[in-house]
């Protein structure tokens, strides 16, 4: 079957909520489209929105290599042999992740249509469905407490929160958490490379009978040898995320003594479903966990994440709520959402349908 059209374009879309994280605040974001048409008239869609602080890679880049010849001339290719094409954009693109990922995401989405079966049962439907986290920017506390009971109101029973400026501030607002719900909301903490050793250690005595799950990137990339300091029990609780990015990162990350026991793996670092898969065989190997996360991504890219997550036996976590919060989105579908869990549902490829 063979493709007969490629089309990108870029959206900017604010947010319905603005938050604030250890070094910015963000108000709106940049998504990047694919569409592959087939000559069947299946229509494969990805979505891209690299960070460029993390990638080097803004979303402007993104649709310019989009719209390259390389990436036209994909028309009149046959998509049973998108691997393939994955393996050369690898190549044309090296080190542009939220190239790669646009391109690996609509492809996979257009050839597991055209086969009848969902991306995750392609590679092998490991898990059912988990609870994701649903963000709260640094805020004031009582603003923080506001929002994390609608939150729970509205079924979520985990909660990540983003720390990192004032680390005495930060446990008050997990101490109130856990004193507001106790063991009914479960709690993850965001320090966007906000700590430093002393302050991260300092953290987690202050906060070991706490409700906290894990710690997500607390120290700079670069400094992750700084964690070795810490007893394997709080590092077991550790969260790589900015020191993260594909599988050479994962292997520099998997040796003893591991300053991570948890890798947190977004599409948007590591090209896609494929680069994610390479990752998650690394720590498999490893004895690591998996925790996926996201930035402010369409329904598209999300569910393309969610698919390769429940693919994975070692995947714990999940944090996959980058669309929530969209002005609007330009698909829908991709998973179910009931009662704080996600489901990927049964339809064919990432189950989406353009709006």
């Amino acid at each position: 079957m063979k493709i007969i059209s490629v089309k990108s374009w870029l959206q900017q879309l604010p947010l319905t909520k603005p938050y604030t994280i250890a070094y910015k605040t963000i108000y709106d974001t940049e998504i990047v489209f694919l569409e592959i048409t087939l000559e069947n008239g299946i229509v494969g869609i990805g979505a891209s929105n690299p960070f460029s602080a993390v990638v080097n890679e803004t979303p402007t880049i993104t649709l310019a290599n989009l719209q390259k010849d390389f990436v036209q001339e994909f028309a009149g290719r046959d998509i049973r042999y998108f691997n393939q094409i994955i393996d050369e954009a690898l190549i044309k693109f090296s080190h542009l992740p939220g190239t790669i990922a646009a391109i690996d995401i609509a492809l996979h989405d257009a050839f597991c249509q055209l086969i009848g079966i969902p991306v995750v049962d392609f590679y092998g439907r490991k898990i059912d469905a988990l609870p994701t986290s649903i963000t709260i920017g640094i805020k004031e506390t009582a603003e923080m407490l506001k929002e994390a009971k609608a939150n729970f109101a509205a079924g979520f029973k985990v909660i990540k929160i983003k720390t990192g400026l004032d680390v005495e501030e930060d446990i008050e607002r997990v101490t109130k958490l856990t004193e507001q719900f106790g063991n009914k909301m479960k709690i993850r903490v965001d320090a966007n490379q906000g700590y430093n050793i002393t302050q991260l250690k300092y953290f987690i005595k202050q906060t070991e009978k706490l409700s906290i799950e894990l710690i997500e990137q607390p120290l700079p990339v670069g400094k992750e040898n700084k964690l070795n300091t810490l007893n394997k029990a709080d590092r077991k609780l550790l969260a790589a995320d900015e020191s993260l990015t594909d599988a050479s990162s994962a292997l520099l990350l998997s040796h003893s003594p591991k300053p991570f026991g948890i890798f947190n793996i977004k599409l948007m670092k590591c090209g896609g479903i494929r680069g994610a898969k390479e990752i998650a065989l690394i720590a498999a190997n490893a004895n690591i966990d998996l925790f996926w996360g996201c930035n402010d991504e369409s329904m598209a890219s999300i569910a393309a994440a969610l698919h390769a997550a429940y693919s994975c036996g070692n995947t714990k976590y999940i944090d996959l709520d980058g669309s929530f919060d969209l002005s609007r989105d330009f698909v829908e579908g991709g998973f179910i959402l009931k009662d704080g869990y996600m489901y990927c549902g049964n339809k064919p490829g990432l189950g989406l349908k353009k709006i």
